[in-house]
């Protein structure tokens, strides 16, 4: 740390802490951050050839970050890793700008390198299919047979996450024709119910073993508590494994399918947005994974004068 002045590591270290007291972030994610913000400062600092406390970095111009950028660049740092320098970054000057009074704006409009995130692979629609009739045919159980049926065909049929499906409550049964979901960031929005999965949640009920109360978790385990992800996700692996699926076919994938398959029969994006309940339609675009062409013949269809 001897490169970057006392000042400097204080408030690295104040920042830190306030990482833990405040946000409650765990050590391992506050050392990361810590190891990204010191590299920094010390560019910094060798870039501007003096030490002389807080005062270089209330003074970083674009270029500055840019030369950063380059050298991380040249060191080898791929951009998915510089995205999240840059975050760590952007944290510390947003807390480190309230605490001295300067306008942090030169580092926070620095903008992030685009990387490809990996997408699930959507499933083709056979496959999908066919995912459901095998999940269903693996169980002993009828009534196990039928759960995992149901909540496999609720992430295809209604592009459900893994998470939402299993907070359904025994008070959601039977379901109608649409569904009230509250997803991430505590967002609700309501996904119409295909005939299909209320016919498949409609067996399952039918067949459970359990005594349910209202509050009491829809999908239940083999032992009555409440059913969790990696049951479902091992309930696929099998299926996928007699059907010679890729390791790509997993409960988020069934949602992806359906994003994908909705698109490809010519939905609305701004509809399949509501619907996966995402906060952008930049999300949708990316995970629905389509060529730009086939976008815009879709944004033409729903927006006739959206080009002019």
């Amino acid at each position: 740390m001897s490169l970057i002045s006392p000042a400097a590591r204080d408030a690295l270290q104040a920042w830190c802490a306030s990482l833990k007291a405040i946000d409650g972030k765990p050590e391992t994610t506050i050392e990361a951050y810590r190891h990204d913000v010191l590299a920094f400062l010390e560019f910094i600092t060798e870039h501007f050839g003096d030490a002389t406390g807080i005062a270089p970095m209330t003074r970083i111009k674009p270029t500055d970050m840019r030369a950063w950028m380059a050298s991380e660049r040249r060191r080898g740092v791929g951009a998915r890793s510089l995205a999240r320098e840059l975050s760590a970054v952007k944290n510390f000057f947003r807390w480190l700008a309230e605490r001295e009074g300067f306008d942090p704006t030169a580092v926070l409009a620095t903008r992030s390198p685009k990387f490809q995130k990996k997408l699930p692979r959507p499933l083709a629609k056979d496959a999908a299919k066919a995912m459901i009739n095998t999940v269903e045919l693996t169980p002993r159980e009828d009534w196990i047979a039928a759960r995992d049926a149901a909540v496999v065909t609720l992430l295809y049929g209604c592009g459900l996450r893994i998470s939402e499906a299993l907070s359904l409550t025994w008070a959601d049964h039977p379901l109608g024709e649409t569904l009230r979901i509250t997803g991430k960031g505590n967002k609700t929005r309501i996904v119409p119910v295909l005939p299909v999965a209320r016919d498949a949640v409609a067996r399952y009920a039918a067949l459970q073993p359990y005594a349910m109360e209202p509050d009491d978790p829809l999908f239940r385990g083999v032992r009555g508590g409440a059913l969790g992800p990696r049951q479902v996700a091992r309930a696929m692996e099998i299926a996928r494994m007699q059907l010679g699926l890729p390791s790509s076919a997993t409960p988020h994938a069934m949602r992806h399918s359906f994003a994908t398959h909705l698109l490809e029969a010519g939905g609305d994006l701004r509809t399949i947005q509501e619907l996966l309940g995402h906060a952008s339609l930049s999300t949708t675009q990316a995970y629905t994974a389509v060529d730009t062409a086939r976008l815009m013949e879709v944004y033409s269809k729903a927006h006739p004068r959206g080009h002019g």
